[in-house]
C-alpha cells in the first residue's frame, strides 16, 4: 500500500494550492482529481467565462467608440473563436498546476477516489482498484450544479436544451433566444455575454433583486445596465416546467412560457459530499457540507476540509486561503480562517464588486454605522474613460470605532479596486488612518479616498 504523508481528496483551486503548500513545508503529498486539475474555477467557471466576457468586453468597446472619437463597422463576435480561445487559455493554465504541483513533487492519480477507513498509520484512501493510505487528509472534492425537481428539467439536461455552466462554455454556436434561471453571478455573467454575442436574453429570477447577496443600490445599478442592453428580467418569478421550446414560469404576473433555443441553468451549488467514503470515518456533515471550524479541522482529528465541500463561502480565492490554513494547520503553524473580508465580483460591464457588510446586513447585526455613497464622477480617471456611466461607491463606516465595515462598489475596475477594499475591512483600521494612504492618482481607486473624507 502507498504511504504519504497528506492525501488530498480533489484537486480544484482547495486541493492543488493545499498540495503546492504542504510539498513546500516537507509533506509528502498525493493528489486525487478525476476530471482536469484547476477543478470548477479554472475548467468551468472563473477562468474561461472571463476569456469569454473579454471578447465581448472589446466587441462592446469597438461598437461604442463613437463617443471616444473611435469609429468601427461590422463588429461581430466569432463565437466559434471564442471558444477556441477560451479552450487554449484553459488548457494553457491547467498545464501549468500540473507543472507547478510535479515541480514540487506532488503526485497526482487521475482517478475518482473514495475513503475506505481509517487504518493504524492514518486513513485508507481507495482509487482505481488500489489502496493508498495517509496520516493526514484534506477533503477538497469542491461542489456540483444544484437541479431542483422542476417538470421537464431531467429531460432536458439529457436532451442538451438545458444547460449548466459546463456545458453552455461550449456551445458552438450563439442561441436567438436564451433562458437563463437564476440571477446570481453565473446568469448575470452568462447574460452579459451573449447580449453582446446576439442572443435574446431573458432572466428568471425567484428572489426580488438579482446579484444574490451583494448590496441593493449596487444590484439596482447593474440590473439597470443590463437592461439598457436588452436583457429582460423577470424578477419574484420561479421557473415551474421545461418544454420541448421553452420554459414555464411563474409570477405575480401569472403562469406563462417563455420561448427558448436554449435554457442556461444557474441557480446555485451544492457542495460534493456523496460518494466521497465521509461515513466511513465519521465525518460530520452540517446543512449538506462538511463542518469546519476556523482551522479548516473537522471533527474527525486528522482531516481537514477546505473549498467548496464545506459550504461556507464558494469561490476560488476563499479556498486558495482555506487551503493554506488548514495547511498551516497541519504543520504547526499558528493561523484561522476569517470570512469578514472576502470580496465577491460580478465580472459584467460595468463590472460589481463588493466586501465585509451591506447596510442590511449590519443593521440585522445590530451594528452602529455610516454610509458614504458617492458618483463614480468624483474619479477624473473614470470621467476620462467612460463618456456615460452611473457607477457608485458606497462604504459603510462603524461609529464610534471608525473601521471600515463594508465597501461595494460599481464601474470600471471594480473587480481590482476591491482588493484595496479588503485589506481595508481586514486590517480594522480606523478611518483616519485610512485616510493616509498616498493613492496612484489618477485611478479610479481614489474613490475609496473621497468615501472615506465624506463620513
Amino acid at each position: 500500500m502507498e504511504t504519504r504523508d497528506l492525501i488530498i481528496l480533489g484537486g480544484g483551486p482547495a486541493g492543488y494550492y493545499a498540495a503546492e503548500r504542504a510539498a513546500e513545508a516537507g509533506l509528502s503529498t498525493l493528489v486525487f482529481e478525476a476530471r482536469s486539475l484547476g477543478g470548477v474555477c479554472l475548467n468551468e467557471g472563473c477562468i474561461p467565462t472571463k476569456s469569454l466576457l473579454y471578447s465581448a468586453k472589446t466587441a462592446d468597446a469597438a461598437r461604442h467608440g463613437e463617443a471616444y472619437g473611435v469609429t468601427a463597422s461590422d463588429v461581430r463576435i466569432d463565437h466559434a473563436k471564442v471558444v477556441e480561445r477560451k479552450a487554449q487559455v484553459v488548457s494553457f493554465l491547467v498545464n501549468g498546476v500540473g507543472s507547478s504541483l510535479k515541480s514540487r513533487g506532488v503526485t497526482v492519480v487521475r482517478e475518482r477516489a473514495r475513503i475506505a477507513g481509517k487504518a493504524e498509520g492514518g486513513f485508507v484512501v481507495e482509487a482505481g482498484g488500489e489502496a493508498y493510505q495517509a496520516a493526514k487528509l484534506l477533503v477538497a472534492t469542491g461542489s456540483e450544479v444544484v437541479v431542483p425537481p422542476i417538470e421537464g428539467l431531467k429531460e432536458g439536461l439529457e436532451s442538451g436544451f438545458v444547460l449548466t455552466s459546463r456545458e453552455i462554455l461550449d456551445l458552438q454556436e450563439i442561441p436567438a433566444r436564451l433562458v437563463i434561471v437564476g440571477g446570481g453571478v453565473i446568469g448575470l455573467e452568462m447574460a452579459n455575454y451573449f447580449i453582446i454575442a446576439g442572443s435574446e436574453v431573458t432572466v428568471v429570477e425567484m428572489l426580488d433583486e438579482v446579484g444574490g447577496a451583494i448590496d441593493a443600490d449596487i444590484a439596482k445599478i447593474l440590473r439597470g445596465n443590463l437592461a439598457k442592453r436588452g436583457i429582460a428580467f423577470k424578477l419574484g418569478t420561479r421557473a415551474s416546467a421545461v418544454t420541448p421550446g421553452g420554459i414555464v414560469v411563474e409570477g405575480a404576473g401569472g403562469r406563462e412560457e417563455i420561448p427558448a433555443d436554449k435554457v442556461l441553468l444557474s441557480i446555485g451549488r451544492k457542495a460534493s459530499v456523496q460518494g466521497v467514503g465521509l461515513e466511513e470515518i465519521g465525518v460530520a456533515i452540517e446543512r449538506g457540507a462538511v463542518l469546519t471550524d476556523a482551522r479548516m479541522r473537522t471533527n474527525v482529528p486528522g482531516v481537514w476540509a477546505a473549498g467548496d465541500v464545506n459550504g461556507k463561502v464558494m469561490l476560488a480565492h476563499t479556498a486558495y486561503r482555506e487551503a493554506a490554513v488548514a495547511v498551516n494547520d497541519m504543520t504547526g503553524v499558528k493561523d484561522q480562517m476569517r470570512y469578514d473580508a472576502i470580496p465577491q465580483i460580478i465580472y459584467s460591464t460595468p463590472e460589481a464588486a463588493c466586501v465585509g457588510e451591506t447596510e442590511q446586513g449590519a443593521a440585522e447585526k445590530g451594528l452602529e454605522f455610516q454610509v458614504a455613497k458617492l458618483p463614480m464622477q468624483y474619479s477624473g480617471r473614470y470621467v476620462a474613460e467612460n463618456a456615460s456611466g452611473d457607477g457608485i461607491a458606497k462604504i459603510l463606516v462603524e461609529k464610534g470605532t471608525g473601521r471600515l465595515l463594508g465597501a461595494h462598489l460599481i464601474g470600471t475596475y471594480a473587480s481590482e479596486i476591491i482588493l484595496s477594499a479588503a485589506f481595508m475591512v481586514g486590517s480594522t483600521w480606523p478611518k483616519e488612518s485610512l485616510k493616509k494612504i498616498v493613492y496612484p492618482h489618477p485611478t479610479v481607486g481614489e474613490i475609496l479616498r473621497d468615501a472615506l473624507y465624506s463620513v
